[in-house]
């Protein structure tokens, strides 16, 4: 199996976002991240689906999601061709003899702290998803309390966008 970025545009419609994921949900695929928001074409939406599968199945996939009336337009973003990043927050468990080693991690990664108490501190950190698997490997042995994130964003890099050829900017 192989990892796939898709990016649909979509009219911002009650319930489309429930039909999407319930195609990929029939076939079998699990969803490991999904990012949906406001596009820069008003009552348009962008979901980021991230899944992984074989080609010839995300292909049939692909092929029923453009059936689907408001889905506008379906891209497959390469990783070498897009801009991917995700977002994090992480509650780390520090005391007074740890909290400095925690921030020296936090300048390391250019993350930033967003909360402190006296035994946690808030951190968050966005980055491209081996920046942020190497920071929770690092703040791992502290103690990771809780931990948010979202789903991956990703866009075309260059001057194309997805709405070319849909709509004349």
């Amino acid at each position: 199996m192989s990892t796939h970025v898709l990016s649909l545009l979509v009219e911002d419609k009650a319930g489309l976002l429930t039909r999407v994921a319930g195609l990929f949900a029939r076939r079998g695929f699990n969803i490991s991240s999904l990012a949906v928001g406001v596009s820069e074409v008003p009552g348009l939406s962008r979901i980021t689906v991230v899944v992984d599968v074989e080609d010839a199945p995300l292909e049939q996939v692909t092929k029923q999601l453009n059936k689907l009336i408001n889905v506008i337009k379906i891209v497959e973003l390469d990783t070498d061709q897009s801009v991917q990043r995700e977002h994090l927050l992480i509650k780390v468990r520090v005391d007074h003899t740890t909290r400095s080693q925690v921030l020296e991690a936090v300048n390391l990664f250019r993350a930033r702290v967003v909360d402190v108490a006296t035994d946690a501190l808030v951190i968050e950190v966005t980055g491209d998803t081996g920046k942020t698997e190497a920071l929770l490997r690092v703040l791992e042995p502290y103690g990771i309390k809780e931990m948010a994130q979202s789903g991956l964003l990703a866009i075309g890099r260059g001057s194309k966008s997805i709405t070319d050829r849909v709509f004349k900017n």
